[in-house]
């Protein structure tokens, strides 16, 4: 046998009631569930005041860089044909420019024309020759493309259709009205530029066949 005893900590106690006493109030070991419910409130408080805090730099960003939700400068004729929506097509042509930084589709009212120095508050563009369209859907948000073969913008995910100008096409589609215009400018030198932060909703459909919607190009199309 070992030369060895139990120190007076380590002898068992009798279960006297103030020892169950003790027991009964004394603390666990390890967290207790009021600890740990308080840590999870606490974290989960500090990672919504996180999120909160990127959602309001991300939306405040922009703003500060000169970007979307700002005047975005686009450039000349020349620059923003330079940018087409779809490869092989031109803005003299009819079809739209795109601009990801601005989430701009740029259309010629007249292609047969050019910008015309002015300003359009509200976006509709008539005395600039020159539209911005914003790249969301009014539907659910999903980005329209530009048709090469009808010379529409059909949407992907819910098939709303709307001519070259943005105007909602009656009928097809659930969007309850056209793409929404940003106010935009022409200098005097002829360099558009698209204010983000100022945005018009688009018009009401229009029936195929009837003034304000310029017909397709074709009766399919692609989607």
């Amino acid at each position: 046998m070992g030369n060895w005893k139990l120190t007076t900590a380590q002898q068992p106690q009798a279960l006297t009631r103030e020892a169950l006493a003790a027991l009964r109030h004394g603390r666990a070991a390890g967290l207790s569930r009021r600890t740990l419910l308080r840590r999870s409130l606490g974290a989960g408080v500090a990672l919504w005041l996180t999120e909160t805090l990127a959602g309001t730099i991300g939306f405040m960003w922009p703003n500060l860089s000169s970007g979307f939700g700002s005047e975005v400068v686009l450039g000349t004729l020349d620059e923003v044909d330079a940018a087409p929506a779809v490869l092989g097509t031109s803005i003299r042509d009819g079809a739209p420019s795109y601009f990801q930084a601005a989430r701009t589709f740029v259309l010629l009212i007249d292609p047969t024309r050019g910008f015309v120095p002015g300003a359009s508050a509200d976006g509709e563009g008539t005395n600039l020759n020159v539209r911005t369209l914003y790249q969301r859907c009014p539907h659910l948000g999903c980005k329209p493309n530009f048709c090469t073969k009808n010379y529409w913008f059909e949407c992907p995910c819910h098939g709303s259709r709307y001519d070259r100008l943005g105007i909602k096409a009656e009928g097809f589609g659930p969007a309850l009205r056209g793409l929404d215009w940003f106010a935009a400018s022409v200098s005097a030198d002829g360099v558009l530029t698209v204010n983000t932060a100022k945005i018009t909703l688009g018009p009401l459909p229009v029936v195929l066949g009837q003034p304000g919607l310029i017909a397709p190009r074709t009766p399919t199309g692609c989607i």
